[in-house]
């Protein structure tokens, strides 16, 4: 009983790291080679994960810059299509003679006889005393 708990005190230590070991990527240089070939191994394995690291960051760049573009693209065809309210300068007055100036005045104060006229007996009808 006493051997399966020592065995299992010991075990279980070397059990935990060799799991802890293998959740990690272990950079582990070929076989054979000497401590300055191990360092050239290494830096080799650095530059190679900068070099993929650098073209990583150049296609999001280039993803960035063409839906940048795209988005630019967008907006000019949307402004393109929207109507835009035409621009109606205001005309100067027409000359008239003066007898047609008259005659426009003479209709014009006819139609607002004509109309104070319906008003009137609308106004009088909301001016009238409450029973």
């Amino acid at each position: 009983m006493t051997r399966a708990l020592i065995l299992a005190a010991v075990a279980a230590p070397l059990l935990l790291a060799n799991v802890a070991q293998a959740q990690t990527l272990a950079q582990i240089p070929p076989p054979g080679a000497s401590a300055y070939e191990q360092h050239r191994w290494q830096a080799e394995q650095h530059r190679y994960e900068m070099d993929r690291l650098r073209l990583q960051a150049d296609q999001r760049e280039a993803t960035a810059r063409q839906l940048e573009l795209e988005t630019r693209l967008n907006r000019m065809d949307l402004q393109s299509r929207r109507t835009a309210d035409p621009y109606v300068p205001s005309a100067p007055r027409a000359l008239r003679a003066p007898e047609d100036e008259q005659a426009l005045r003479r209709s014009a104060t006819e139609r607002r006889r004509a109309t104070e006229a319906g008003v009137g007996q609308i106004d009088a009808w909301l001016d009238r005393r409450p029973n």
